[in-house]
């Protein structure tokens, strides 16, 4: 994975000069006179089962008056990492954590990510809070408070034991999906607590959508590893319950931290997380190869355009062209960046909408904790100049990381399928160009390609209008869409490329 690094000019070290900053960083709780003490409340972090850097922890309380008091709270990196030092320049330039496949390559050093800034269990923490009095029925906010808080997390679920505790409705948590490896009974006053959460959370969800977010929940691909950090097994991770219940309270939080500054008057400089509204030629492009599928799309306005793109990314869940439309799916939106100048979320139908909730490992966060607590403190504000250059750098960084990431994904793929060329997998194709098909496998979604050229028995022509291949002499259509079996062909390690040779279509086998 060097060449991904390589390639997108990843940093592969710390300097002496980061390293020595960071080693005189204490992580011990002393000056909390400025902070609201809560650490009597009861939290827990749920993270993924191989996270080491805790950003974010839940609270939840019953309050006296019926209505529910959520806190959303964060690690304070801003604490630790401070304008005009080394390690925030650092920080800066780095702008992002990159996650390829077989390492992180972090925005933070190792000792502030995983220890000083970390919510790890049964330690007190720095932290910035968000802290929500919410109806019990509708989970509407009712009061809202933001400061900064010293905290004490009480236990550390993986989603899989979050999600146990939902499907099954109790704390029993077996020992095949337990962090300890053993099976345990929690706490009855965490189990209700997670069943409420995930209560309110499917509520806000559902308002999400009602007033016209898109639902992407795509699949990642993730590998199983061997002790070389070869591939040996492909898998693939979906978003449960558990997943969309962090989710929602990180969104509440990111939301309510942006309209606190943002409507506020006179205006202030703030780092907003913006997103444009789609591509109308891709959604047509989209419109049209989701018509070959047989889905109808409505493109007619806004509204009718959202219902439109979650009733067909619902439609194909599960079916083989699920993976191609959520791709063209994704590729109609614009793409969302950082700016202080806010044009709303489409994606998620917000008016006002920032990143807060993960300073460890990105650095736009760290820049609106400082500016949160600075215009709490009553500051004027920020020269907006200097930070739509910070949202310009962000934004580019991200892309970069996505883009390693991406490559270090399709690196994995072609390196699993060197070791599987003798034998034949169903794809479903993918994509169709004159020189050529795109075949995207079922069992592990790696992708290549078909050449015209390599299909024996005929000779086939690109059909631009059908998005299909024609054979001349058997006038037989292969189609976007279809399932077909192929064999591995070459696999090339430095293009990150896949060719394949075609088999067979499925439907002519069996017909």
């Amino acid at each position: 994975m060097k060449d991904a690094i390589f390639i997108h000019e990843l940093p592969s070290k710390w300097s002496p000069e980061v390293l020595k900053e960071a080693n005189l960083v204490s992580n011990k709780i002393e000056n909390t006179k400025d902070r609201k003490d809560l650490t009597n409340l009861a939290f827990v972090t749920i993270d993924g089962e191989d996270a080491k850097d805790f950003d974010d922890a839940l609270s939840f309380q019953v309050l006296e008056n019926g209505n529910y008091e959520v806190g959303i709270h964060i690690a304070d990196v801003s604490h630790y990492v401070v304008p005009g030092t080394i390690l925030d320049d650092e920080a800066y330039e780095r702008a992002t954590s990159v996650y390829l496949v077989d390492r992180v390559v972090p925005m933070l050093p190792e000792i502030l990510s995983n220890n000083a800034c970390s919510l790890r269990p049964n330690e007190e923490k720095y932290t910035f809070s968000a802290v929500f009095e919410l109806d019990k029925s509708s989970g509407k906010v009712k009061n809202q408070w933001f400061g900064r808080t010293v905290t004490y997390s009480d236990a550390r679920f993986a989603y899989e034991e979050a999600q146990q505790i939902i499907e099954t409705r109790s704390g029993t948590i077996p020992a095949e999906i337990s962090l300890t490896g053993k099976e345990y009974t929690t706490d009855e006053a965490i189990v209700e607590a997670t069943l409420e959460l995930d209560r309110l959370a499917k509520i806000m969800r559902k308002q999400r959508m009602k007033n016209g977010a898109i639902s992407f929940d795509k699949v990642e691909v993730k590998f199983n590893l061997d002790e070389d950090n070869d591939p040996v097994g492909v898998f693939f991770k979906t978003s449960k319950d558990a997943n969309k219940l962090i989710e929602e309270f990180m969104l509440l939080a990111n939301k309510k931290v942006a309209e606190f500054i943002g409507k506020q008057s006179p205006k202030k400089t703030f780092v907003y997380r913006i997103h444009d509204e789609p591509d109308d030629e891709k959604l047509s492009a989209l419109q049209t190869i989701a018509g070959r599928f047989g889905y109808k799309m409505n493109l007619k306005d806004r509204k009718s355009t959202t219902a439109s793109l979650n009733n067909l990314l619902s439609d194909v869940s599960g079916k083989k062209e699920q993976n191609l439309i959520d791709t063209l799916a994704i590729r109609t939106m614009s793409k969302a960046v950082y700016s202080t100048d806010n044009i709303g979320h489409y994606g998620l139908a917000f008016e006002y909408y920032t990143h807060f909730t993960s300073p460890i490992r990105r650095y736009p966060d760290v820049m609106v904790h400082r500016l949160l607590q600075h215009y709490l403190d009553q500051g004027k504000s920020a020269n907006e100049e200097e930070y739509e250059q910070k949202c310009k750098h962000s934004s580019e960084m991200e892309y970069l990381a996505t883009s390693a990431e991406r490559d270090s994904i399709k690196y994995m793929q072609v390196k699993f399928m060197q070791d599987h060329k003798d034998e034949t997998f169903l794809g479903v194709i993918s994509g169709v160009t004159e020189w050529g098909i795109y075949v995207e496998i079922v069992d592990n979604k790696c992708e290549g390609m078909i050449r015209l050229r390599d299909i024996k028995g005929d000779h086939f022509d690109f059909d631009r209008d059908q998005y299909a291949i024609v054979g001349r002499k058997t006038k037989q259509v292969i189609t976007l869409g279809d399932e077909v079996y192929v064999k591995v062909k070459e696999a090339d390690l430095v293009k990150k490329h896949l060719d394949f040779t075609l088999v067979s279509v499925k439907s002519a086998v069996e017909d």
